[in-house]
């Protein structure tokens, strides 16, 4: 085997372990920063990069208004709305294992939706996977629901939910609209959306306080440079090759890689019960993956 060959094999898992420590990222940085102020800087900092690289390679096409008024949309809906929320629900304290959890369910939600709203074809495996997705949420999430520190509660669990609806309707927004233009002009203004509604909500909600520290810096790098810029490089590269089935197969493994990342880092613990819900939903995610062409995820993570 070539390594060219072999590197591309690697990739999409390579891909998935980036996907997940998204949410790693955020635990890390929320004690120095209030949620919506740590993505008003991830986004500026997007933004000079990707402005930066715009400046030097001109895309392939030019964006139009229209273009560019799509894209911002997705972007309030997907970067602004649900990355929104998901920082929001973690700086609350609630676990970022189960925060990914929670989000995991959003290809099956998408796929239903898309149904409705796109008359794409919802077969039972989809309506099943729904069904065995809420009965492991509910395991995961019940045992600690409520309980006094546990982080998960109506408000918490309530955010989260909002948050995949709105990376729901944003992914559905993008097929409908923004799906064929240039890739590397649309996610800029995605971000120009993002952080356009981020610091509106930042300047009614914050008092724009942050704490440098060591560990604030790193996790604000590392979700810029090697989410924000390297996983959607990565994904870019994964749709080039053809291999964007693959990687939508091995999305339901996010949940689990980010469990682990948060035992060994944080020492979040999850229950028999809840390891139990956790291995339904992502066999319920599984299910409705393999038979889904429905709209995929957007080029995000937390």
């Amino acid at each position: 085997m070539s390594l060219s060959s072999l590197v591309i094999r690697l990739t999409p898992f390579l891909f998935v372990l980036l996907w997940s420590t998204g949410f790693i990222g955020s635990k890390l940085g929320a004690p120095y920063s209030e949620p919506m102020t740590f993505l008003v800087l991830r986004y500026f900092a997007v933004l000079l990069v990707l402005g930066g690289s715009i400046l030097v390679v001109r895309p392939a096409r030019a964006m139009s208004m229209s273009d560019c008024l799509h894209a911002m949309v997705v972007g309030v809906l997907v970067h602004g709305v649900y990355l929104g929320a998901v920082f929001w629900a973690i700086n609350h304290d609630m676990p970022a294992g189960v925060a990914a959890l929670i989000v995991g369910l959003q290809p099956v939600i998408t796929a239903l939706f898309a149904g409705i709203m796109l008359g794409e074809r919802v077969t039972a495996k989809h309506w099943i996977g729904m069904a065995l997705g809420l009965i492991g949420i509910t395991l995961v999430l019940g045992p600690k629901a409520g309980v006094v520190g546990a982080g998960i509660n109506a408000a918490t669990v309530g955010v989260c939910v909002f948050g995949v609806l709105g990376i729901t309707l944003g992914t559905i927004y993008q097929k409908r609209f923004a799906q064929h233009m240039d890739m590397r002009g649309g996610v800029t203004f995605q971000y120009v959306g993002a952080f356009i509604v981020t610091l509106a909500a930042a300047l009614v909600m914050e008092d724009f306080q942050v704490e440098w520290t060591g560990q604030f810096v790193f996790a604000l790098g590392w979700l810029v440079l090697v989410l924000s810029i390297g996983a959607v490089t990565l994904l870019m590269m994964l749709i080039r090759e053809g291999a964007v089935s693959k990687v939508a197969t091995l999305f339901y493994l996010v949940p689990a890689a980010t469990a682990v990342e948060s035992y060994l880092l944080f020492g979040e613990e999850l229950g028999i019960v809840q390891l139990i819900g956790m291995v339904i939903v992502i066999g319920a995610v599984a299910l409705a993956s393999r038979t889904t062409a429905a709209a995929r995820p957007a080029a995000t993570t937390p």
